[in-house]
């Protein structure tokens, strides 16, 4: 009797355990079908019923990087939100959902990722460099009002000035200019975001920063007459 109870038991167990991976598959299978097509309803759906939102589909890609990849916005900006959510997950390329995000233009995307820890500031290419890049100014002052290091170096030195002044638009290029962007730097080619603007025939890109450089001639000319001139000294009665 005792055994026949204890097989019982491992019986049930293991009926559980089936169905338990049944329902499993199918929601995996469900999930990232409705990650592929937007559908935001069946993904809270099944998030609120304890699904992983950090789950991989079969080639590894989270379901964050691939709602972002698709695009699925609606579904990106759920998961981007999910307390539970991984931000700083990375494709082959070392790219995060936020420096894609900021590529693309997707400004409440990259706002939901922030407010939920994704990293303004990683190291190498960073979402301002894929802002500056994309040319989206509305994401460069929302990124720089986050504290994103405006000078941010890849890692062959360049800087998301660089990369605006050869692909992004003239207005990226001011916002970079007037929020303090520094126009003589050089990356590992000791090229400067004015080589850029050259290289890549932006002739708006180039006269702004120019004007820049001009600008900033001049102050260092103003400051060094101050520093030269002599005290004026109080008139002796």
């Amino acid at each position: 009797m005792y055994y026949f109870n204890k097989v019982s038991k491992l019986l049930v167990f293991v009926g559980l355990f089936l169905i338990h991976f049944k329902v499993l598959s199918g929601s995996y299978e469900e999930f990232f079908k409705a990650v592929q097509f937007d559908n935001v309803r069946t993904v809270q759906t099944l998030l609120q019923r304890g699904f992983d939102p950090n789950t991989v589909n079969p080639e590894g890609v989270p379901a964050l990087m691939l709602a972002v990849r698709e695009p699925s916005l609606k579904v990106a900006e759920l998961l981007a939100s999910w307390p539970q959510t991984r931000t700083e997950v990375r494709n082959a390329n070392d790219e995060s959902p936020l420096m894609l995000a900021a590529l693309r233009g997707y400004l409440p995307l990259v706002k939901k990722l922030v407010a939920n820890d994704a990293d303004v500031n990683k190291p190498g290419w960073t979402p301002l460099h894929y802002a500056a890049t994309g040319g989206h100014v509305a994401i460069i002052e929302f990124l720089l009002d986050e504290s994103a290091y405006i000078d941010a170096e890849s890692p062959n030195g360049t800087t998301p000035l660089m990369m605006a002044a050869m692909y992004g638009s003239p207005e990226a290029v001011k916002v970079l200019i007037q929020a303090g962007a520094d126009l003589n730097l050089k990356n590992q080619l000791g090229m400067t975001a004015l080589d850029f603007a050259v290289r890549g025939q932006r002739n708006n890109a180039r006269e702004l920063i120019e004007t820049g450089l001009s600008r900033l001639a001049e102050r260092q000319k103003r400051n060094l007459h101050l520093q030269q001139s002599p005290t004026e000294q109080p008139s002796s009665r």
